[in-house]
């Protein structure tokens, strides 16, 4: 099951009193920078500059006139290849937690609008393979090869393009404190705390595997640091490596100090996440805009990396607008670039392509979670039912 992007909420308790700003899905409507109009997608955009029918950046005609594309939780630099695809003209549905605005690939506007809905609090923290089959406005959604593989028969979804290639997934701990620490399974063999949150794939799989032991494992992580601090480090938490390690250096008052940290993925738990992925009954039918699309958003995620300055703008504006309680700096969004960037958590595949999968990897994860306690894998499944390379294009990558 797909791990609750909680742990972000780190960044929403920066006071010194060390209490998380927000955590909930709450219903204020908070002030509207443009309301967008109400609709189910069926406005026309005109082509702009998409040239003629043939052209591989119109979209018009070929896809639906407005993407919608569900993400897992608030907008973050994570999604920074996803927002580079939203046109300056954009509008903003306080209410309903959207984005929406004009399809561009690079500085062409596609003949379509793209519709970016945010996760986490505004969909209840569910997964974002059951928001999915809940509202069929939805085109493609954020979907981790873990969730379409338990899902697989319930909620089947196929990920067609993998924008992570490493899921930037943590356990932190205090260097200080523990300097012989360099790995989750040194974590293990001295058995510190662990503290998660509950129903965590990989902690099961680290379980399952013998790296770490259900004695020291503690699900009450709340998102909060205040434990971690008070505690002065002598426990381990789970986190993110795009936001952690500099929220507690620079943002965390009682800390300010480094963790340390691996990325699950490097300690063998290797599912992609945050896959795009459509409904399983829906390929057919979508796959004239997937093979048009699919090479625009790889080209969205290159370009992104290359100039983030445009689209953390707006990653912004967007936390700004909408007005919850969460919080979000630009000192967390460049990092998180900096990070993805230098930790190959956005990187090419097993080539030099940026957002094929691995099948070999895909099967792997399939064995792995396969045999674990309270994890219903579908009999049989197969990578080709959970994913496709079929609309990627393999000249783009970085």
């Amino acid at each position: 099951m797909q791990i609750p992007r909680w742990a972000r909420l780190a960044s929403a308790v920066l006071a010194v009193s060390l209490v998380a700003a927000a955590c909930g899905g709450d219903d204020s409507e908070g002030s509207s920078a443009t309301t967008a109009a109400e609709g189910d997608g069926s406005a026309t955009t005109a082509a702009g500059g998409a040239g003629g029918e043939d052209s591989p950046t119109n979209l018009a005609g070929v896809c639906p006139s407005r993407i919608v594309v569900q993400t897992d939780w608030h907008a973050e630099a994570e999604h920074g290849g996803l927002y580079q695809m939203l046109g300056d003209d954009y509008d903003v549905d306080t209410n309903n937690y959207k984005s929406i605005g004009p399809l561009m690939a690079g500085d062409v506007d596609t003949g379509v609008e793209i519709e970016i809905r945010e996760g986490g609090p505004a969909i209840g923290f569910e997964q974002v393979s059951a928001t999915m089959y809940k509202d069929e406005s939805i085109h493609l959604g954020y979907v981790s090869t873990s969730e379409a593989v338990q899902q697989a028969e319930q909620l089947p979804t196929v990920g067609v393009m993998a924008p992570f290639e490493k899921n930037p997934q943590i356990l932190m701990w205090d260097p200080a404190t523990y300097p012989d620490v360099n790995t989750i399974a040194d974590l293990g063999a001295k058995n510190i705390l662990v503290r998660y949150f509950a129903d965590a794939t990989y902690i099961a799989y680290f379980v399952a595997t013998g790296v770490l032991q259900e004695s020291q494992l503690d699900s009450s992580y709340d998102g909060t640091p205040a434990v971690f601090v008070s505690e002065g480090g002598k426990i381990a938490q789970q986190g993110f490596a795009s936001a952690e390690p500099y929220i507690y250096m620079n943002e965390v008052e009682a800390w300010h100090k480094p963790v340390k940290f691996q990325l699950v993925h490097d300690a063998g738990f290797q599912s992609y996440s945050q896959t795009m992925a459509v409904r399983a009954g829906d390929l057919e039918e979508l796959t004239p805009c997937l093979e048009k699309f699919v090479p625009i958003m790889q080209q969205a995620q290159v370009d992104y990396l290359g100039d983030p300055a445009r689209s953390i703008e707006v990653i912004l504006d967007l936390t700004e607008s909408f007005d919850d309680g969460w919080q979000y700096s630009q000192g967390v969004a460049e990092f998180s670039v900096e990070q993805q960037e230098e930790l190959g958590i956005v990187d090419n595949g097993p080539d030099a392509t940026l957002g094929n999968f691995d099948e070999a990897r895909v099967q792997e994860v399939i064995n792995l979670l396969a045999p674990l306690e309270g994890f219903a894998v579908a009999k049989n499944v197969k990578p080709a039912d959970v994913m496709t390379n079929e609309f990627i294009d393999e000249s783009i990558g970085l």
